[in-house]
């Protein structure tokens, strides 16, 4: 007796299907047909077989992902009650983001800090302030989302300077722990392909490792935005568990996995039907989860143009709640092994960023490829593609060319051009729809009002 019910079913190969798929095609070419090519140049074929299984086992976080709510620190006070609303309200960790310095008892009262996951993105670096905040939470579920390649990268000059920046740096790290973050969500939100963003954020880390040898790399953790391309985004954060786990094994470190903290792209969303950006914000925060993100940060469906509000915010949140704990997706972070389809493009885009890697490497190291402009201009060339593609097609925007949006603008929405000197091109964030959206606004009025 069969002891599957699989058993009674004769096993049709590969090539069967494939046979068979060409009889039904009557004449077309399975090729020109069938087969779609990926901007990372990954062939995705009309059927999968356990013959594309890789067996790669890529561990996804055992207690679930952590739902977050990002809070700007402008006013400790807002900030905290902010956050102490977020907090009662379903969500178990905060990201605070800040300019400068701030009075962070202020900043925490009334807060169980050894229970709440805490990421503090800060736009400076200040190693007296770092470490006193580190003493004063003492948890290790508080990570510093400090990048000083990442400054560099983004606005192109060090915080002071090269020296300067890696010896604050080197002090903060000396006396805390998760304080080195690499931030990958830059490249997805400038328009770097997936290979792209994968290899640049490997190479972004070994710097790091290069320059404070392999003890930091237990300190160190990622930022990564997810786009609307749901199984290879998905395939995206796994190949990068993948790569880490490879890179720092060349570095005898071992049984140590990547922590994602992830937030849903910035590039493909719009200020025209932006209720749209609902939808796709649903769909990324899945890709996040099913891809095995330690802790997602939704964005309000407005952000792009709108500064914090409760309702953004809350719909926001809702989001990730329904599908941790209503859709039950808190229990399926490793649903996609075994997914012959995801475990095939998962080791093809692995396989591809570590080529880019390794020739990033041989070509004196990532730092040295941001100052040449090489990272630049391999971004932008992959940008222009993506914005040309999708002004031809502009399905979001065009059926809604005469939604008036110009009141409602309560944030510039468009990349704004800055008149510094700078000693790097810098990698700018910036989205698809913005030339288009640039020009309905100017159909309402001038945007000299800015």
């Amino acid at each position: 007796m069969s002891t599957s019910l699989f058993d009674e079913f004769k096993k049709t190969s590969p090539s069967a299907w494939k046979q068979k798929i060409q009889v039904d095609l009557n004449g077309a070419d399975y090729n020109n047909t069938l087969l779609w090519k990926s901007p990372e140049g990954i062939v995705v074929k009309p059927f999968y077989t356990s013959e594309d299984r890789t067996n790669q086992k890529i561990k996804t976080p055992e207690q679930g992902f952590n739902t977050c709510q990002s809070i700007f620190v402008g006013d400790e006070k807002i900030a905290n009650l902010l956050a102490i609303e977020a907090l009662k309200n379903g969500v178990n960790s905060i990201q605070f983001i800040a300019n400068n310095t701030f009075d962070y008892k202020k900043l925490l009262i009334n807060i169980n800090i050894k229970e709440v996951y805490f990421y503090f993105q800060f736009k400076f670096i200040d190693s007296h302030f770092q470490v006193q905040l580190s003493k004063f939470i003492n948890s290790e579920k508080t990570y510093f989302q400090t990048d000083i390649i990442g400054n560099l990268a983004e606005t192109g000059n060090w915080y002071s300077n090269l020296q300067s920046d890696f010896n604050a740096l080197n002090n903060i790290q000396k006396s805390t722990t998760n304080c080195i973050s690499v931030s990958g969500d830059l490249y997805q939100n400038s328009g770097a392909t997936i290979t792209q963003q994968l290899a640049y954020s490997l190479a972004h880390a070994n710097e790091y490792l290069n320059k404070f040898g392999a003890d930091v790399a237990k300190k160190i953790h990622f930022s990564f935005s997810v786009g609307n391309n749901y199984f290879f985004e998905i395939a995206k954060l796994r190949a990068f568990r993948t790569l880490w786990a490879t890179l720092i094994t060349e570095y005898s470190v071992d049984n140590l996995e990547a922590h994602l903290f992830v937030k849903p792209s910035l590039r493909n969303k719009t200020l025209y039907n932006s209720n749209l950006n609902i939808v796709k914000t649903t769909s990324e925060c899945m890709s996040a989860i099913l891809g095995g993100a330690n802790t997602i940060c939704n964005i309000s469906y407005d952000t792009i143009y709108k500064k914090s509000n409760k309702f953004g915010e809350r719909i926001a949140r809702n989001q990730l709640l329904i599908l941790q704990q209503e859709s039950l997706l808190n229990k399926a972070q490793d649903f996609a092994d075994g997914s012959y389809y995801i475990e095939s493009i998962t080791q093809q885009l692995a396989e591809n960023a570590l080529l880019v890697f390794k020739q990033i490497e041989k070509n004196g190291g990532f730092l040295h490829q941001l100052k040449t402009g090489n990272i630049y201009r391999k971004i932008k060339e992959n940008a222009i593609k993506e914005e040309t593609s999708y002004l031809e097609e502009n399905p979001d925007l065009l059926l809604h060319k005469d939604e008036l949006m110009q009141e409602k603008l309560e944030l510039y929405p468009f990349l704004k051009q800055r008149n510094i000197k700078t000693l790097i091109q810098p990698i700018h964030l910036n989205r698809t729809s913005e030339s288009l959206e640039k020009e309905y606004l100017n159909s309402e009025t001038n945007l000299n009002s800015f």
